[in-house]
């Protein structure tokens, strides 16, 4: 029984993590009476917030994959079969003056280089999650929060790639256009299977990835789930500040209704409304860093699904989804991911962000910034995320047990969510004291090999690290980690090797 229950809960945290689009940004020129900035109270003097920075635009190729229509999903249920690879073809190449002519706009369609081989197959499920103004019974608007799940349900490995929404590709019957136009040139243009089949069409022909199962889900709905799981513990290894609502039930379009506000760094307890607010605010960072923490809400979601016994909440869980979430995923089908459950863990979730070096940015002819994809940078990227992690089986058979030996609270936390990262599993315990300047590393295993040591270095960003080398047969963990005050907890998930 509960390995079904951990089943829908593992489902449903992938379909709650569409969870927003833009706040509209107050005017920041006029916020005189209430500019107010908060602190957290065990807040680290050394950590920086993360602000990533767009890359110098250029304007390359565009490319798009033309790969043969996927087979049917096939549950776990069915025997899957094997996808058979189309035969690479040869394209001439074409120069950035043929594609991009002075004053021109872009081509009606992308050039096409060599097809690749299917990225998925029939092993995994693949999951288009959405966030969007829409309510179920309202009109069709941009999708400005795409993520998609690729779930290696029998390997328990799972892929989160966000796209982000100003991507300039190919959209059938329409042409070259933003990717968050598909869902609403879908709807309103007959496309057949409406607006999600033409976003699922759209991310098979320029990402090559096959959707299966495609979830939308509004912000009030959203916030629902979240309180009703009690809210989450979410660990902030950055600070962010951005302009929230003093009050959620404010007029938004009061300018005087807005302050800044400062979560972390350190583990923030978040209702539903800051959980959103911290998932879809984008005024002071931008459409990566979002990304960023939207796949971070996802990931706390799904680690307290598995933590806690929220068993006597699903019928109430399962009412929210049916009633602010427009989806093809049946009960049936989470119910038959069910043998499977046991498989999954936070740390076998990657993290990947279609960002620069994949893309760059461009102003087209008629004056709008869109993103760029990079072919090759691209390409290397999808290849990884849409193939199983080759440092899975090593990293599965370690634990690392984190101490948190400095003053400031919660950063044994932090470092264990950032192990996950990396694909390690963790355990936390307490360190014999809270005074340690310097941040230590004990090896247990018997073999004590100095790059899996100095990999562990590396994840966490201990450039100085004392490393104690004790070899115990009897430990149940094979390195601990005991932080110092020289731990600077902020970090970025997409420089880690999965």
């Amino acid at each position: 029984m509960k390995s079904s229950h951990y089943s829908l809960i593992i489902i449903i945290s992938f379909l709650l993590s569409a969870c927003g689009v833009n706040t509209p940004p107050p005017p920041e020129q006029s916020f005189a009476p209430f500019v107010l900035i908060t602190s957290a109270p065990n807040a680290s003097p050394t950590p920086t917030p993360f602000q990533p920075s767009l890359a110098t635009p250029t304007q390359p190729s565009l490319f798009s994959f033309d790969l043969n229509p996927a087979s049917p999903l096939i549950l776990p249920s069915q025997t899957p079969s094997t996808t058979p690879t189309p035969q690479a073809t040869s394209t001439a190449t074409i120069s950035p003056e043929q594609l991009f002519p002075a004053q021109a706009a872009p081509p009606a369609q992308a050039f096409d280089p060599a097809s690749l081989p299917p990225l998925t197959n029939n092993e995994t499920i693949n999951f288009l999650l959405i966030g969007s103004d829409r309510r179920p019974t309202g009109t069709s608007h941009r999708t400005d929060t795409m993520l998609i799940a690729i779930v290696w349900y029998k390997e328990g490995q799972v892929s989160l790639i966000s796209i982000p929404r100003d991507l300039w590709i190919h959209i059938p019957t329409v042409g070259m256009q933003r990717i968050n136009t598909a869902y609403q040139s879908g709807e309103s243009g007959g496309y057949p299977g409406g607006g999600n089949g033409l976003l699922k069409d759209t991310i098979l022909e320029n990402l090559g990835i096959r959707i299966d199962h495609v979830a939308m889900v509004e912000f009030d709905g959203f916030r629902r789930i979240v309180d009703t799981l009690g809210g989450i513990e979410l660990p902030v290894a950055c600070a962010y500040t951005d302009w929230r609502l003093i009050n959620p039930s404010y007029d938004p379009e009061n300018e005087n209704n807005w302050w800044l506000y400062t979560v972390g760094p350190g583990q923030v307890y978040m209702d539903g409304d800051l959980a959103l607010w911290y998932a879809r605010s984008r005024s002071k960072s931008n459409d990566f860093d979002r990304g960023r923490r939207q796949q971070e809400v996802l990931r706390t979601l799904f680690q307290k699904a598995l933590q806690t016994d929220t068993f006597s909440k699903i019928p109430q869980l399962y009412n929210d989804l049916a009633s602010t979430v427009i989806t093809d995923v049946g009960l049936g089908d989470l119910l038959g991911l069910a043998p499977y459950a046991v498989n999954f863990t936070n740390a076998n979730i990657r993290s990947y962000y279609i960002r620069p070096p994949y893309v760059s940015g461009w102003t087209t002819p008629g004056g709008a910034s869109v993103l760029l994809p990079q072919e090759e940078q691209l390409r290397q990227m999808l290849i990884e995320a849409t193939t199983l992690s080759p440092y899975a089986a090593v990293r599965d058979s370690i634990t690392v047990e984190v101490q948190n030996g400095s003053r400031f609270d919660t950063m044994e936390t932090l470092a264990a969510s950032r192990l996950n990262y990396a694909g390690y599993q963790t355990s936390i315990s307490l360190a014999d004291r809270r005074d340690y300047a310097n941040s230590v590393l004990v090896d247990f295993t018997a073999g004590q090999d100095p790059s899996q040591r100095q990999t562990m270095i590396d994840v966490l960003g201990i450039y100085s690290a004392n490393v104690i080398s004790l070899p115990d047969p009897n430990s149940t963990v094979q390195y601990r980690v005991i932080l110092g005050s020289d731990y600077q907890a902020c970090f970025k998930p997409e420089e880690l090797t999965h």
